[in-house]
């Protein structure tokens, strides 16, 4: 995961998924309709909700291009218990474009959420929140931790 961009509602770097890059990225998977997932997705790219998206090159393919903004890339993950696990991206890979510091709230968004998946605990979250491209050097593994544990 890395931060780059500028959110205008979170006011820093927002998160992306690089497939192309090895290594673990932490996450958090809520079970959604294609429906729910259509109308988070489009909501994401600034487009109207309501149409659901057509997944099947996603699915089989495991990546589907439905635009060059940020967020309008599909990515299918594999499955869990036969489920597709997806997510939405951006086109781009992390060291295609200038990385950017994600604000305190958004950090503080993201540890929490994290850390209520019950996987991980507040220091390993804080580390690896720290530790991604954008958000490494500027955010330290104690700051987020100390975040986090404003959100409890």
């Amino acid at each position: 995961m890395y931060f780059a961009t500028e959110s205008p509602v979170w006011g820093g770097g927002r998160a992306f998924y690089d497939p192309g890059v090895s290594g673990k990225v932490l996450a958090r998977a809520h079970l959604v309709s294609v429906g729910q997932f259509s109308d988070i997705a489009a909501q994401e790219m600034y487009r109207e909700p309501g149409a659901d998206l057509d997944l099947a090159e996603a699915l089989g393919e495991g990546r589907s291009v439905l635009g060059g903004g940020r967020y309008e890339t599909l990515v299918c993950l594999g499955a869990m218990d036969g489920i597709p696990v997806l997510t939405f991206t951006a086109p781009w890979g992390v060291d295609e474009l200038e990385w950017n510091k994600p604000s305190a709230s958004y950090v503080r968004l993201l540890g929490s959420g994290l850390l209520e998946a019950g996987a991980w605990d507040a220091n390993t979250v804080a580390r690896y929140l720290a530790a991604c491209p954008g958000a490494a050097g500027r955010w330290t593994a104690r700051d987020i931790a100390d975040l986090i544990a404003q959100s409890e």
